[in-house]
């Protein structure tokens, strides 16, 4: 029997799968779930971590990625592999589309919102780590008695919502909002943005008059990328 080849990454809420069918790479997100890795139907091929790895789990640590195996220069060690998998996944595209000429940015509306720059020729240049969405409405709840956590991450479109939760959702998108923004107009580049929140995001961006590339699946991208 035929075992299905996959990529697999650990990341601070949910695990993101790549996994080949006829040919062709598919990409998914589950919670964590240690008893797939006991799948016979399953080839596991390369993996990688940022959440915490369960004790139950073995993997083999020859197929772990690592931030010092992604081939991008200046890379500091204390990146995290998901940033630079994206960050090279990015630059491949951006190289094919001719899009590279003065660097790129990469947001990965996760967990944490991440911004990442990267020069024309794959160098890091630096970033900025914001909370994310859901993460900013955690914090808000925990850190205010009288906040409570909204159930719904529907943005309300009204600006200045009159409702409590709605206000919460409102304040944090446009915090990510404004901080894409704010970075686009210092660099002038490009924009590649993926992640869990990057369509929500997305739909917002595309009013604006700059070139945005909407690749939710950046990360595993680059994880297959980098098998070839």
């Amino acid at each position: 029997m035929s075992r299905t080849q996959c990529c697999l990454l650990i990341g601070n809420s949910r695990w993101h799968w790549a996994c080949k069918s006829n040919q062709e790479w598919h990409f998914s997100h589950t919670s964590p779930n240690p008893h797939k890795l006991n799948s016979d139907e399953l080839l596991l091929v390369q993996w990688a971590a940022v959440g915490e790895v369960p004790h139950t789990t073995i993997l083999e640590k020859s197929k772990k990625l690592r931030t010092k195996d992604i081939p991008l220069l200046n890379l500091p060690e204390w990146l995290g592999v998901d940033r630079a998998l994206g960050c090279w996944a990015a630059l491949q595209e951006a190289k094919a589309q001719g899009l590279n000429q003065n660097g790129i940015l990469i947001a990965d509306a996760g967990t944490v919102f991440s911004l990442t720059k990267l020069t024309s020729a794959g160098e890091f240049e630096g970033g900025q780590l914001i909370p994310g969405l859901k993460l900013q409405q955690k914090a808000m709840a925990l850190g205010a008695e009288n906040l409570k956590e909204p159930l719904d991450l529907n943005i309300p479109s009204k600006m200045f919502p009159s409702d409590t939760k709605e206000a919460m959702l409102k304040g944090s998108f446009q915090s990510l909002i404004g901080a894409l923004l704010e970075a686009r107009k210092e660099s002038s580049t490009p924009i590649w943005i993926c992640g869990g929140d990057s369509l929500t995001l997305y739909r917002y961006l595309i009013q604006f008059d700059y070139e945005i590339i909407y690749s939710p699946n950046l990360v595993l991208e680059g994880m297959v990328g980098l098998l070839h």
